[in-house]
């Protein structure tokens, strides 16, 4: 009962996924278009983006960091506010992270009709720095690499390369919709609990 939220989002996000991997048309709808949003009035977009992805390593890379970094958070957030509260934070928390992951790219590309994104990326990255920001002191690492760093300097390190290959650009991958649900994630949690973020401060320095 206590991690029914995450369950849930991971549940609902496999099997909608799966169903797109079926049908183009599906994907094509609910693909994030910032110029159908614009152009078309098709804001749920803006929504439905996060409930998709590419492939299926995309997808499970995905819900493989939701579940690990999610548990995390939704415990503390169980522990603070109780069962029912804290399921509500957590998964307000995902779907403002997945919606505010799409303004810099919205901005970006609104008058762009070629530009196309999908994933719960940016939803995943408000719940992982969501968790850092609150537990800071917790030790991070990559699947492929057998180093653990603690949670800040995990976070530090994330920001400045997804920046870094923003810049660079051609990638193939949303790195601007990374940076917004990691600046939610942040903001989030200071505006729930705002002591976490001198507590996080205080491990930094």
């Amino acid at each position: 009962m206590q991690h029914l939220s995450l369950f849930l989002i991971i549940g609902i996000t496999i099997y909608v996924s799966m169903q797109a991997f079926k049908d183009a048309a599906l994907k094509s709808k609910w693909t994030f278009s910032p110029y159908a949003v614009k152009h078309y009035n098709e804001g749920k977009r803006v929504f439905s983006h996060m409930w998709i992805h590419l492939d299926t390593q995309h997808l499970i890379f995905n819900m493989i960091s939701l579940y690990f970094l999610g548990e995390v958070l939704l415990k503390e957030f169980v522990f603070a506010y109780g069962v029912t509260d804290g399921n509500i934070k957590f998964v307000s928390l995902y779907l403002i992270g997945g919606v505010m992951a799409t303004v810099i790219p919205y901005l970006r590309h609104r008058d762009n009709p070629s530009y196309r994104s999908l994933g719960a990326s940016g939803a995943v990255s408000a719940v992982v720095f969501g968790a850092i920001i609150w537990n800071p002191e917790m030790r991070l690492g990559f699947f492929f690499l057998p180093f653990y760093f603690p949670a800040y300097w995990f976070g530090i390190g994330y920001l400045i390369y997804e920046f870094y290959m923003d810049r660079k650009g051609n990638t193939g991958i949303a790195h601007d919709a990374h940076i917004g649900g990691a600046v939610t994630g942040i903001i989030y949690i200071l505006v729930i609990n705002f002591p976490k973020g001198q507590a996080f401060l205080d491990s930094f320095l």
